[in-house]
């Protein structure tokens, strides 16, 4: 099954027989920003306006837990998770596309969140709200409630120590922008860097200016030509498991399967005994 969508795919499943749960995860990432300048509030944009019938899911109650020692957006409360799935008409039996305000990041949290507790039908709308070209409504929908039960996976997810090793014995990519992963600047963390033997390989490079994906041929092209070429383990990080979520959904795209270390920079910079590469060399 592809992991993502068109919105002509999308129209097309909306109105077929078995029309897919659609999940609202418009988010943005908190930065310091001039005073005076509010935060972004994915819950009024939906109410502004969002594709019908989908339901609003917040990334940092419902996608994760409080921030603390295992980064910025840790692992949620399965049970809050699994709520906010139900809430959201989400069952196991029928198929999900998630969106977002178009970056894709929020959408591939969520995604993952559900591929790895076990839905087996999650795509992402590419392109997110920017490529839909129907309707919109601001109608708040009240789906029945699902029947969804998270049953994390026994695969897929790193810790800080498994990142390291992956680093070493096999492919382990930082998807955070080249300046914060050779060290140059970092805007929110204790310290700039990355994971020695980590490899660079920015998100952003991974779609198109429109924030679609670029076709998987080439994607698969660029993960190989940056180490993903020998069949060995295939791992990705970035700040708190937000963006390294999209990159994992590349990969998917483009026939990689890849875990993700969710704690992220945010949570192996914390811990001022860990080691910390700078410059543009891996190690």
């Amino acid at each position: 099954m592809n992991a993502i969508i068109s919105a002509s795919e999308l129209t097309s499943d909306l109105a077929g027989q078995r029309p897919p749960v659609v999940l609202d995860v418009r988010w943005q990432l908190s930065v310091a920003k001039a005073a005076g300048e509010p935060p972004f509030d994915g819950r009024a944009a939906y109410a502004a306006g969002h594709i019908p019938g989908a339901v609003y899911v917040d990334l940092d109650s419902e996608l994760a837990s409080a921030p603390g020692d295992r980064g910025r957006h840790p692992l949620p409360d399965p049970e809050i998770f699994g709520a906010a799935m139900r809430r959201a008409g989400v069952s196991a039996g029928t198929p999900v596309v998630v969106y977002d305000g178009g970056q894709g990041w929020a959408a591939a949290r969520a995604w993952w969140l559900l591929r790895w507790t076990g839905h087996p039908d999650v795509r992402v709308l590419d392109g997110g709200l920017p490529s839909w070209e129907g309707p919109l409504e601001t109608s708040v929908p009240t789906p029945a409630p699902g029947d969804f039960v998270p049953a994390p996976g026994a695969s897929g997810l790193l810790d800080a120590d498994e990142a390291a090793a992956l680093a070493r014995s096999g492919v382990l990519f930082d998807a955070r922008a080249g300046e914060r992963y050779r060290g140059e600047v970092e805007p929110i963390d204790r310290v700039g860097g990355h994971i020695p033997g980590a490899v660079s390989a920015p998100t952003n490079e991974n779609v198109a200016a429109d924030g679609r994906f670029l076709p998987a041929e080439e994607l698969a092209d660029r993960f190989k030509a940056l180490g993903a070429s020998d069949g060995s383990p295939v791992g990705v990080y970035c700040g708190s498991g937000v963006s390294g979520a999209h990159e994992v959904l590349a990969l998917a795209v483009a026939g990689i399967p890849a875990a993700l270390y969710v704690g992220s920079w945010s949570e192996w910079s914390a811990d001022p005994s860990r080691p910390v590469a700078v410059g543009p060399d891996p190690r």
